[in-house]
This record gives structure tokens, C-alpha cells and sequence, in this order.
């Protein structure tokens, strides 16, 4: 099995193209697998669909929500496919499997006012304010992934034009839109704090450390829960949380489910069409509260 775990692997790399953050959940799967052949004493043809049920039975008991069992439902199906491919099994055991759905788990938000607040907190004039700021701006203007916004650099930029290139998941490239205070804080950083960080090691990156290298997504996360702390905000402040925020707050105004999900990057608009929920919960809140019958 770890044999046909390391060529697979080393196929999504080398002839599929797919990310390191892809392999290592694929990768994360089949080990798993592996383990529990090893504790079954079974073998590559000892497993028919009735053992990989069974397996993926032991790994939602052992607290695999929805989501994660039907990511690995799909490792498992495309890995045996590969497998029979390969004329490595006969039969593929894993094509009758049915991936569960996942659970409809509603993004968390925040409110305008609490963002408001936390943006608002943040003091330029002290030491890291200024770039601190444009990162918690980008991130709510724009909607960027964590990963995104860490890749950015300088000439991915068309400040005239207000909009940032860059690469999402799969190695898409997208156009987003950089709203005008997100670019007054941006610009305010690359004039009066960034020169400042440079080092002779220092890349085109736009975010970086006080040592002059490219911030890591760790250090930004700990950026936005430090500055939410500051700022005296008790719910627990993600990068992924300002993303879904910036969706919200864009279906709440108006705008179209399709302009979201190009904005976001999704590749599926069955994806951004959870905002949706989001939103209708928000109408019944409002409803119980101002109507007279609610």
C-alpha cells in the first residue's frame, strides 16, 4: 500500500500538475488507510467496497465530519481508479462508493459595525499600524484567501485602475477589485512604513516582516486575532472569517450571486450560494424582530 501511496502521490504531482496542499490531504488519506490495513492484516486485494465502507465508517467514528469524509471518499475513488488503470487491480472497489453530503454549516460573518471597529482601532502612527491596516483592509475589500494575500506582490498591482492580480486555488489567476480605502492604506504603507522593512534580502512581496521577508499566512492570522484582541473584540477573528464578511455584506447590498463568485474565485457558483443562506437567516432575524406577528 505505501509503495502505491508514494507513485500515486508522485502522478498528482508530476503528470496531474496538483498543489503540495492537494498531495498532502490525498496524501493524509491513503495513509490513514494504510494504518487500518495494517491493524485489519489486509491487503490491496482484500479491499472490496464493503472494507472501504467499513473504513470510512472507523474514520467518522473516530470524529470525520461530513466534509472530510466525502473529501476522502473522493481520494479514495480516484486513487483506485488510478489503480485499475494501472492494471494494478482487476476491479475498482471504491467506484460504488457514495460520498455523504456535508453538513450546510453556515459561514460565520461579522457585523459592519464590529468591522468598523476593528479597522478603525488600528493607530498608523505606531510601529506596524500602517501595514497591519492594509493587510485587514485588502482582506475585507477584496475578499482574498489567506494564501492569496501572501502571494501579492508589487507587480500584481494596478493602483490607477484599483484592481490586484492574483492566483487562487489551482494556480487560477483572477482580477480583483481593491476598494478606495483599502488603497489609501496600501498606499500609506508603501509610502511611510515599507521602505522602512527593506533588507537586501527583501522580495517584490507586498507584506513583510520587520526582518524584510514575505509574511508567512501564520504570521497574518496571528496579525488579524492580535489586532481583533486590541481592538476588544470577543468573537474569534480569522482571515477566512473577513472573506466571508466581504460576501456577505456584498449579497446584502445587492449585488449578484455571479459577480460574487467571480470576485471570490469559485469555481462552482453551487459554492458561493451559501452566502445565501447566510442572508436569509438574516431577513428572518429582522422579521421576528420588527414585525408585529414575526
Amino acid at each position: 500500500m505505501e509503495a502505491s501511496s508514494d507513485a500515486f502521490i508522485r502522478y498528482l504531482a508530476t503528470e496531474r500538475g496538483l498543489s503540495e496542499a492537494y498531495q498532502w490531504s490525498v496524501r493524509q488519506t491513503l495513509d490513514s488507510l494504510s494504518g487500518w490495513m495494517r491493524k485489519k492484516n489486509f491487503a490491496l486485494a482484500d479491499l472490496g467496497t464493503d472494507e472501504l465502507a467499513t473504513f470510512l465508517g472507523y474514520r467518522k467514528d473516530h470524529g470525520l465530519n461530513a466534509a472530510s469524509l466525502r473529501i476522502a471518499t473522493v481520494h479514495l475513488k480516484v486513487f483506485f481508479r488510478w489503480m485499475v488503470e494501472k492494471n494494478a487491480l482487476e476491479m475498482d472497489p471504491a467506484e460504488p462508493l457514495l460520498a455523504p453530503r456535508p453538513d450546510q454549516t453556515l459561514p460565520e460573518t461579522l457585523h459592519t459595525s464590529e468591522l468598523t471597529k476593528l479597522l478603525e482601532s488600528i493607530d498608523p502612527a505606531h510601529p506596524l499600524g500602517r501595514r497591519d491596516l492594509a493587510i485587514l483592509e485588502l482582506f475585507y475589500s477584496s475578499g482574498l484567501r489567506l494564501s492569496e494575500l501572501c502571494k501579492v506582490r508589487l507587480e500584481m498591482m494596478d493602483f490607477e485602475e484599483g484592481f490586484i492580480r492574483v492566483t487562487g486555488k489551482g494556480d487560477k489567476t483572477r482580477v480583483v477589485r481593491v476598494g478606495n480605502k483599502a488603497r489609501e492604506a496600501i498606499a500609506d504603507y508603501l509610502s511611510n512604513e515599507r521602505p522602512n522593512l527593506i533588507t537586501r534580502k527583501t522580495s517584490s512581496h507586498l507584506f513583510i516582516s520587520v526582518l524584510g521577508t514575505a509574511l508567512s499566512p501564520d504570521r497574518v492570522r496571528q496579525i488579524v486575532k492580535q489586532r481583533a484582541a486590541a481592538a476588544g473584540i470577543d468573537q474569534n477573528i480569522y482571515p477566512h472569517l473577513l472573506r466571508h464578511s466581504f460576501a456577505t455584506h456584498l449579497l446584502e447590498g445587492g449585488a449578484d450571486l455571479r459577480v460574487i463568485q467571480e470576485l471570490l474565485g469559485h469555481a462552482d457558483i453551487s459554492t458561493t450560494q451559501i452566502y445565501t443562506h447566510v442572508d436569509r437567516q438574516r431577513l428572518k432575524s429582522v422579521h421576528r424582530q420588527f414585525h408585529p406577528r414575526g
